[in-house]
């Protein structure tokens, strides 16, 4: 176990360490989604029904990023 969170923390990034920092993101990228929602559009469709729709709309433009930052790292680590 400390292996793997040394490679956590390190910039070692192999499949396992990726896809927990994939779900790491994703669930911060909701987090933020849904407060985002509540603020722009709370008063006018509902505070649970905007934060339900901006977790779901937030990681549809953080994922891809992430994987393209994940693909960006691994690159310049190995060169």
């Amino acid at each position: 176990m400390s292996e793997f969170l040394t490679n956590m923390v390190s910039s070692d990034i192999n499949i396992v360490t990726g896809l927990v920092w994939l779900v790491i993101a994703t669930v911060i990228s909701m987090i933020g989604g849904a407060i985002g929602g509540m603020i722009l559009a709370g008063k006018d469709i509902g505070y649970s029904f905007s934060a339900m729709l901006g977790a779901l709309f937030a990681p549809a433009g953080a994922i891809p990023a992430i994987l393209l930052g994940f693909a960006l790292l691994t690159l310049l680590n190995n060169y």
